[in-house]
């Protein structure tokens, strides 16, 4: 594998899944171990988002909000039909997920991820699935949607076929580098 370096452009695939139908499955258990709770964030200023954002995705190349300017991420997050979810674990912000069903019908799984410490202990699968069920909990949702990408985690794209979704197009982008990455 070649390191790329900050600076350089380099090309990904991005992967549209749907969910037609809510899944048959239940929520798993809550994971044993670590405290968890899974609140909503009512009103979330800029900042608690965009701290969230940088916890979960700078290893995976999130970068497009931190272009934006803070009335813009404001808007987004104080919109009727998004909604902040976060996950806490022993205390501190392990993940979050956010709901957006601005479109009618649609329930996108916005954004979705753990932090780095929180991986690896069995908490993805149940955050998945909470999400999940709790986008088809929305008035009026006859399909969920989520995108993921070839720069995100390894496991997100079986995660999500694991959640119940059916990947329906593949785009080629190209995006450039904000830290050494593998490829």
């Amino acid at each position: 594998m070649a390191v790329k370096q900050p600076g350089e452009t380099i090309s990904y695939i991005v992967t549209y899944l749907e969910m037609t139908a809510r899944p048959a499955t239940q929520i798993p258990p809550t994971p044993a171990g670590p405290l968890l709770a899974l609140i909503r964030a009512e009103a979330p200023p800029a900042h608690y988002f965009l701290y969230l954002y940088r916890a979960v995705g700078a290893a995976f190349e999130w970068t497009d909000w931190l272009a934006r300017g803070e009335d813009e991420v404001e808007a987004f997050l104080s919109d009727a039909g998004v909604e902040l979810f976060t996950l806490f674990t022993d205390g501190w912000p392990g993940g979050f997920f956010v709901l957006d069903t601005r479109e009618a019908g649609v329930c996108e799984l916005a954004y979705f991820g753990l932090v780095p410490e929180a991986r690896g202990r069995g908490l993805a699968r149940w955050l998945l699935a909470s999400a999940v069920h709790g986008g088809w909990d929305r008035p009026g949702v006859a399909k969920m949607t989520v995108n993921t990408n070839t720069l995100d985690h390894p496991r997100a794209i079986t995660l999500y076929q694991w959640a119940g979704f059916a990947p329906v197009r593949r785009e080629e982008e190209t995006r450039t580098l904000t830290r050494p990455r593998q490829v």
